[in-house]
């Protein structure tokens, strides 16, 4: 048998004499330099701080409407193409890089409430206050005066929110009822109803095509399958939910955002609990949209601030305000992951960059691969202190500044009026209710 045995020689580390100098290791490879970690982490504090200087997310703003943004959906073909709805019933398509409104019209009596595409982008659905939902032709008219929808459905019930199958010509409405239209008929083909007073938002699901999901009245979240009869499962919250979005890369998870300045993600697998609660806004959180690769999502809310979020954290990874914005109602994120469109009360349509240092334009071989040295050190010296702090710090107007710490001693004296509950009872009687759960009322199935 051979035993290979580890062994040191003395004379490569220890001194002879109690006055001779103490021996350093040292590593004679040429590619490794001795102050190499030293140097890193000076590059990476200069990245970092070099980010936060060329940080100017606001691209532009598209200006023209009358009257506050309602709704926008994005063409599911071309970039450049934006649709917007407004509370006058106006309906405006948008040249986004050239910011010119190429088309506009009166599609409704009173507020657009909802809009979006067929998959192929060949025409798209509105509808309003008047109990209408019209279909119009993506290719303008000849002339304005032409301008009429091709299809129009009077419904019996209000109708609220649309969202169309990613592949049959059906779609999904809701408002006092949920209902499934083919395109070619005016009667829907199937009704679905779950004691409840009325549905504000709904949705299908990008990936698993005939399940969808809606935001009701009575605080509930609610599936669907339009191969089955009736509703699947519902999950009552403690406070109401106003917007609901499907990740486009895995089918069972969904993200809502809630009126107690919160946003939660589920797995449709199992309600009981959100698979993550995510924090940061200070007043109700209106509208969210996925980024393509499924990893990111955008939140607009009543604080008058856009938020990023990365799917499995909890806080924002960057805010987004300015002076003149006023409350958010819908946001979008564009499907080159690049830019983020955001609506508000103002009549205004803003264009932001998705990551607020990234250069536009194109870059040459030589910044591409300096930007990308860059990133790896960031991401290498994250968690030390210093490049920490810069990395994290973020001018936020002075309303969300003491909201936020208005909310985090709530937060605080409601957690140590749990524990000293639990502290001074019998054992059990007060049991401990995890952060997650807590916001869940029940689930019905």
């Amino acid at each position: 048998m051979k035993v290979k045995v580890l062994s040191r020689n003395p004379d490569d580390y220890l001194r002879e004499t109690k006055r001779d100098i103490h021996k350093t290791p040292r590593n004679y490879d040429p590619n490794l330099h001795p102050f190499e970690s030293a140097r890193e982490y000076v590059r990476a504090l200069n990245a970092v701080k070099l980010e936060r200087v060329f940080a100017k997310p606001f691209v532009g703003s598209l200006d023209g409407h009358r009257d506050g943004i309602s709704c926008l959906s994005k063409h599911p073909k071309q970039l450049s193409i934006l649709l917007s709805g407004s509370y006058d019933g106006e309906i405006r398509i948008w040249d986004v890089p050239q910011k010119l409104c190429i088309r506009s019209f009166v599609a409704h009596d009173g507020i657009v409430r909802s809009i979006t595409y067929e998959p192929k982008g060949r025409c798209f659905f509105t509808l309003g206050d008047d109990k209408t939902i019209k279909t119009w032709n993506t290719a303008a008219p000849s002339s304005p005066e032409d301008e009429e929808p091709i299809n129009t459905i009077l419904s019996k019930t209000v109708v609220t929110g649309i969202s169309h199958h990613q592949s049959k010509p059906i779609f999904a409405t809701c408002g006092e009822i949920c209902q499934i239209w083919e395109e070619s008929r005016s009667e829907p083909i199937h009704t679905y109803k779950w004691g409840v007073d009325s549905l504000h938002d709904i949705a299908f699901n990008p990936i698993e095509s005939n399940l969808l999901a809606t935001c009701a009245s009575n605080r509930s979240i609610i599936l669907y399958d339009t191969r089955d009869t009736g509703p699947l499962r519902k999950v009552i919250m403690k406070l109401r939910p106003n917007r609901l979005v499907w990740n486009p890369m895995e089918a069972f998870i969904f993200t809502c955002a809630n009126e107690d300045y919160n946003l939660y993600s589920f797995d449709t697998r199992w309600l009981k609990k959100p698979v993550n609660v995510h924090v940061d806004h200070v007043s109700a959180v209106i509208d969210l949209d996925y980024s393509p690769t499924g990893k990111e999502f955008v939140s607009g809310s009543y604080d008058k601030s856009i938020r990023i979020f990365e799917a499995g954290k909890g806080h924002s990874r960057e805010i987004y305000h300015t002076k003149r914005m006023q409350r958010l109602t819908c946001v979008l994120w564009s499907l080159d992951n690049k830019y983020i469109l955001s609506g508000s009360d103002e009549m205004n349509i803003r264009i932001w960059k998705a990551r607020a240092s990234e250069k536009l334009g194109t870059l040459k071989p030589r910044e591409r691969t300096a930007l990308q040295y860059s990133e790896v050190l960031k991401e290498k010296y994250a968690t030390h202190p210093q490049i920490r702090r810069i990395a994290r710090h973020r001018q936020v107007p002075k309303h969300i500044y003491n909201a936020q710490n208005e909310l985090r001693t709530i937060k605080q004296k409601i957690k140590r009026k749990e524990a000293n509950r639990r502290t001074h009872s019998k054992k059990g009687e007060v049991p401990f209710v995890p952060e997650r759960t807590k916001h869940i009322v029940k689930e019905d199935i």
